[in-house]
């Protein structure tokens, strides 16, 4: 309806014109010097319009001349830029397919192009790296330092994590160095490469500061910073006074925790102090129920075994189906020579749950009755069941020696 009404108003304008220039009898009088011009109106009229005519399309024709050079130059730049962001566009959608060849040559055209210089070289560098392009990589990256200092920490960040990738944790360490403000993903990172590099101290000051922000669940810190406790008592088992001290500031919790007090009593054991580690088991077994503590338990001989068997017995009645007891109790009736009560207790134990730990056991006593048949096959049993063991653990895998 628009361009019917345009149509319209143009044809009345049309006719308009005509009509009144048909009844029109003026004129137009120029006089220069003695010359004299007359000009009817309407042609007067005429001449005026189509030299504005002339005169603006003649100066519409230079102006666009002159803004050619500019347009071109325009133009090329958003071909560019176009060009550009489709480069990119193709590079992450090739990494999130896992091409990285393509991720990484589609990248680095992007780069080129200049369209999110940082962006894309992260983005080739990450695909550089899958393809262990480490060179190709760092190169990459080199590329953000001469950026706008605002990238950075972009750069930062993702050099420390792919060199953690690469097992490079101690140059990852160097990098996160640089790094002024604790953000989470640098200390995450940090976290992973203090780790690798063993510096537990470190893990566990970094602890409070990722529970804080919420990073990890509170059952993944827990395990972290049992974890990193047992390794720092392990480096301050340098004698026994000193590991007592370490152990001593040990809150309560992670005193009862199975694997520190694990780690503490094999320390005290390696140092000769077996009274000490029997009482930090005893302390564990009775807070939290752990098998290996049990069997470390009974690991060596005293003159206490005796005590020691009265104190494991009294765990029979909550722990009466735990074969790692049972094998505990039978190891301490042996120490304190008790050959046939240690005897029920390493068959109840297999039981429960066959071991061949159990039945080396059972071989070494049947072998000090002189029963070699026995001791014989216990022994053929226990090697049948390690190597059960062996196979389930290596998924099969075992190399067989001939």
């Amino acid at each position: 309806m628009k361009v019917f009404f345009w149509v319209l108003a143009l044809f009345a304008m049309a006719v308009g014109t005509v009509v009144a220039a048909r009844y029109n009898s003026g004129y137009v009088l120029l006089a220069l010097g003695g010359q004299r011009l007359e000009l009817s109106v309407n042609f007067a009229v005429f001449l005026l319009v189509a030299g504005f005519a002339i005169l603006y399309f003649f100066v519409r024709a230079v102006a666009a001349g002159l803004s050619l050079p500019s347009e071109v130059r325009q133009f090329h730049e958003n071909r560019r830029i176009e060009a550009g962001r489709t480069e990119f566009m193709t590079a992450l959608h090739a990494y999130f397919e896992g091409r990285y060849g393509r991720a990484e040559k589609a990248a680095a055209k992007a780069l080129e192009l200049g369209h999110a210089p940082a962006l894309s070289a992260v983005v080739a560098a990450r695909a550089a790296h899958e393809t262990r392009a480490f060179a190709a990589r760092d190169r990459y990256l080199s590329t953000i330092e001469d950026l706008d200092a605002d990238e950075d920490y972009l750069r930062r960040i993702t050099q420390a994590e792919l060199l953690l990738e690469e097992h490079r944790y101690l140059d990852a360490l160097a990098v996160l160095g640089q790094i002024r403000e604790g953000h989470t993903a640098a200390l995450r990172l940090e976290l992973k490469a203090q780790q690798l590099a063993r510096n537990w101290d470190r893990v566990e000051a970094l602890l409070p500061q990722l529970d804080k922000r919420r990073v990890y669940d509170p059952v993944v810190l827990a395990q972290l910073r049992r974890t990193a406790t047992a390794e720092l008592l392990k480096r301050q088992a340098l004698d026994v006074p000193r590991l007592g001290a370490a152990w001593q500031r040990l809150p309560e919790d992670l005193r009862r925790d199975d694997l520190v007090a694990r780690t503490a009593a094999e320390r005290y054991l390696a140092l000769g102090a077996p009274a000490e580690a029997h009482r930090i088991l005893e302390a564990a077994l009775d807070a939290q129920w752990d098998p290996q503590a049990v069997l470390l338990y009974a690991e060596t001989p005293g003159d206490e075994a005796v005590a020691r068997i009265q104190k494991a017995e009294g765990w029979l009645p909550t722990h009466s189906r735990d074969a790692a007891l049972l094998l505990s109790l039978g190891r301490l009736c042996a120490h304190a020579g008790l050959w046939g009560k240690a005897r029920s207790y390493f068959e109840a134990s297999l039981a429960v749950e066959p071991s061949h730990s159990s039945h080396l056991a059972l071989a070494e006593l049947a072998r000090r009755d002189g029963r070699e048949d026995d001791a014989r096959a216990h022994e053929s049993r226990a090697l049948t069941l390690a190597l059960a063991q062996l196979d389930e653990v290596s998924g099969g895998r075992r190399r067989h020696l001939l």
